[in-house]
């Protein structure tokens, strides 16, 4: 048995035997309405099988007007009955009905940039054909009737709902009939003159630039008027779902982007790069974000429809919307996309090094609705440009080289030192909680933010890395970067944690033996470095091109912060730093002797001997003797450090006045080989004391060993449905036998990535692999081929071909 719903203000009400007891008045020029005691009465009256019964009323389902519920002992399925389901009678004779409806998905879809999805092309990979279309813009659609269409006798309506609950109260159902005259920036139709029959008519629709994102569905009302000013309803309702996305070019769209080659970039491209590194050596990696691709955007809708409980106004915000998505990317709160681990261990699931784009996550995410493992931050960067893109948000991914992590709202990077027994500095690992990571990768979304002053709309940081709460969930931002720049960090979403990631400064403090902290050091400049994303037109700057050698690298890092040690930037730092729980950070005392780490290290390829060198010059005239440690440690990116593999300790090194002297260590393969981490990331700590003034320098130096390249041949042209042939190679550079090899290919012709086990590469051999492809659909498109192996992981390379029909 089961309760049924019947809204009385959409049909006309029928019991089991047909007859009309209750009827719903509701015209294009009006509506009536009924007490509910009214309604009550008459449905007491009504004959046949089913029983109403008063419990089953719930305020909690009434809808604008009111929503009821009987009970049928021999139905088993919630229906809505309606007037179509019921026998044609002599009086509907001659009734207007909608025989079939055409959403006219091939000239929609190219006027609003949304005809690369695959689901709306039928020959892409299946036969899916649906509409995809952008607010604040006209779609048409066709529809035949039975009939010639009378505008002075037949009342069109059409109905659009969103969601699970329509609502017209909360935005998520609309009504509305067709009209000569379209109403600018809210819902309306009209129908488009043509001459001839009109048996078939062209509806063009408005669709506002406010609305919910998501999928809507589609009503047709034909409604009949009968004897004594009764109506009858006539409903179709479309088997598909209608797609409506943000539109960056709608002026009347809070995303509106006015630069079409930013457009064609940061919502159109589904191929693209994100950075990672170090400081001294930056490495474009190769990213398909495929946001047009397969199931990415049902995938995207469901995350939005089931996990993330928005409102449907909600739904149609960019801030709210874009703070979700940094919540819905990460697993930890609502079962998101991904599981992040930063163990090193990855037996129950994949390396993040071992994915080169967004689909194969959000496929599989879509296909278990279990949270995928495992991702790190460009991970998560990828998989939310991917998602921004594909609602129509302008989307790119953001990496920081030198990114801090401030877990207590300090506004600095505080390292704990303590004094050993033999008097010798060492850090505190337990104490220490604050962080710098090599590099780490947020996103920024382009949007207007109405809510805020003026000035602070534009490029906005959001991040989907789960590594401090905010409001209670594991998310960040938006957060405006012309505020971060100024220090402005009282404005929401996280600017404090956003700030210090870009221009903390780091700060050393010694724990005495009453328990006390002694500021003993602190640098400046040396967080929030080299701030990377791909350009979306032209070429590099030399600068920017000669810490990367990559003509597409763009530094943005002026729009997060001042030019560093101007007057600028020292007053952004202090006008976010008067909060902060530590006090007296910048008075510093005088210092005689400088200590300069000077090595070529970034040149070391895996398998090589690494030198390190500290500099070390007395600038006074007296003698200086100076004591310490120099210790290399293996690291993971995130700048926690796994296992310290060289040590050496320098035990009173006398210096005359104006004297100059090196510390030299060597590092040989043997020692680090098998101790890496994702990486390749190791870190030089120095820790040295000056007997005569008690001056103290700490520094790090945080590096990464080059991988071997992998050469790749493409064609530069190709033809949808031709093969061609991709030649991939490199030559072993360790001093052992590759094992565990795997290649992962994406490219023109796989609508997920391929993976590939290959045999064993012997020392000092040569891996050569020759893949076939065929495209399916024409353009630039992006092939990229990954080598990964227990030894070696994330040897990446990427190239285009021009595909054409």
């Amino acid at each position: 048995m089961q309760c049924m719903c019947v809204r009385f203000y959409v049909i006309d009400i029928l019991d089991l035997s047909g007859n009309s007891f209750v009827q719903s008045a509701t015209k294009a020029q009006g509506r009536k309405t009924y007490e509910i005691s009214d309604i009550i009465s008459r449905m007491s009256c009504c004959t046949g099988r089913s029983k109403w019964l008063d419990e089953y009323m719930s305020e909690e389902y009434i809808n604008y007007f009111f929503t009821f519920y009987y009970y049928d002992p021999e139905v088993e399925e919630e229906k809505v009955p309606k007037s179509a389901d019921k026998k044609e009678t002599a009086d509907d004779a001659g009734v207007l009905k909608v025989a079939k409806l055409d959403l006219n998905v091939e000239t929609n879809t190219p006027a609003h940039h949304t005809d690369e999805f695959d689901i709306t092309n039928p020959n892409a990979y299946d036969k899916t054909k649906q509409l995809v279309v952008r607010r604040g813009q006209e779609f048409t659609f066709t529809v035949k009737f039975n009939r010639a269409y009378d505008d002075k006798k037949d009342d069109l309506r059409l109905i659009f709902e969103f969601g699970k609950k329509p609502s017209e109260a909360k935005g998520s159902k609309v009504e509305f009939i067709l009209s000569a005259k379209d109403v600018p920036k809210e819902w309306g139709a009209y129908i488009k003159p043509k001459a001839g029959s009109k048996e078939e008519l062209t509806v063009v629709v408005t669709i506002p630039p406010t609305c919910a994102v998501g999928k809507w569905s589609l009503k047709i009302d034909v409604v009949k008027t009968k004897d004594k000013g009764k109506t009858a309803v006539f409903r179709y309702t479309h088997k598909d779902p209608i797609y409506i996305l943000f539109n960056p070019w709608c002026k009347d769209d809070q995303v509106y982007m006015e630069d079409e080659k930013l457009t064609k970039e940061y919502v159109l491209n589904e191929k693209g790069k994100i950075y990672r590194g170090s400081t001294r050596r930056i490495s474009p990696c190769p990213w398909n974000f495929g946001q047009f691709a397969g199931n990415v955007l049902n995938c995207v809708n469901y995350l939005l429809d089931e996990k993330s409980n928005m409102t449907c106004v909600a739904r149609g915000d960019p801030v709210k919307v874009a703070r979700k998505i940094t919540s819905l990317v990460n697993s930890c709160d609502n079962n998101g996309v991904l599981t992040g681990n930063w163990s090193g261990e990855y037996d129950d699931g994949t390396s993040p090094l071992e994915w080169t784009g967004s689909v194969a996550i959000l496929e599989e995410y879509f296909n278990t609705k279990a949270p995928v493992q495992f991702g790190q931050c460009w991970v998560f960067s990828g998989v939310v440009t991917t998602v921004c893109r594909a609602l129509g948000i302008p989307a790119r991914s953001i990496t920081n080289f030198a990114s801090a992590h401030d877990t207590d709202g300090s506004m600095t990077i505080d390292s704990i030192c303590r004094k050993s027994d033999d008097g010798s500095l060492e850090q505190d690992e337990w104490e220490t909680t604050d962080s710098v990571w090599n590099f780490h990768v947020w996103n920024e979304v382009w949007m207007a933010r109405p809510e805020l002053p003026k000035g602070y709309g534009g490029w906005q940081a959001i991040d989907a890395t789960p590594q401090e709460t905010s409001d209670g969930l594991y998310c960040m931002g938006p957060f405006p970067l012309n505020a971060c720049k100024r220090g402005e960090v009282y404005f929401p979403h996280d600017g404090p944690f956003l700030f210090a990631e870009v221009n903390a400064d780091r700060a050393t403090w010694l724990k005495t033996t009453d328990g006390k902290m002694e500021l003993i050091g602190l640098r400046k400049g040396s967080v929030g470095k080299y701030i990377s994303t791909k350009r979306a037109f032209g070429r590099a700057s030399f600068r920017e091109y000669g810490i990367s050698g990559d003509l597409d690298r763009e530094d943005v890092t002026c729009n997060y912060k001042f030019p560093e040690g101007s007057t600028e930037e020292r007053a952004a730092v202090h006008q976010a730093n008067q909060s902060s729980t530590k006090k007296d950070v910048y008075q510093t005392g005088s210092k005689d002797v400088d200590f300069e780490i000077c090595c070529d290290h970034d040149d070391t390829y895996v398998g090589q001997t690494l030198k390190l060198c500290l500099k070390v010059t007395n600038t006074s005239s007296e003698k200086r003797t100076v004591s310490g440690t120099m210790k290399v440690t293996v690291m993971f990116y995130t700048g926690v450090p796994d296992k310290a593999i060289h040590k050496k300790k320098v035990s009173s090194t006398a210096l005359n006045g104006k004297e100059t002297t090196s510390i030299e260590i060597e590092v040989p393969p043997s020692e680090y080989l098998n101790k890496l981490k994702d990486h390749c990331m190791l870190r030089l700590d120095c820790m040295f004391m000056v007997k005569e003034t008690n001056q103290i320098f700490t520094d790090t130096d945080d590096f990464r060993l080059r991988k071997p390249h992998l050469d790749i041949e493409v064609p530069e042209t190709g033809k949808v449905g031709k093969k061609f042939n991709v030649k991939v190679s490199f030559k072993n550079p360790l001093p052992c036998t590759l094992t565990k090899c795997i290649l992962v290919v994406e490219g023109p012709g796989h609508q997920k990535p391929v993976t590939l086990k290959e045999p064993d590469v012997p020392k000092d051999g040569k891996f050569e692999k020759t893949l076939e492809m065929t495209p399916v659909k024409p353009g630039e498109k992006q092939i990229i081929v990954s080598f990964n192996c227990a030894q070696l992981e994330a040897v990446n390379v990427a190239d285009t071909i021009d595909v054409t029909k």
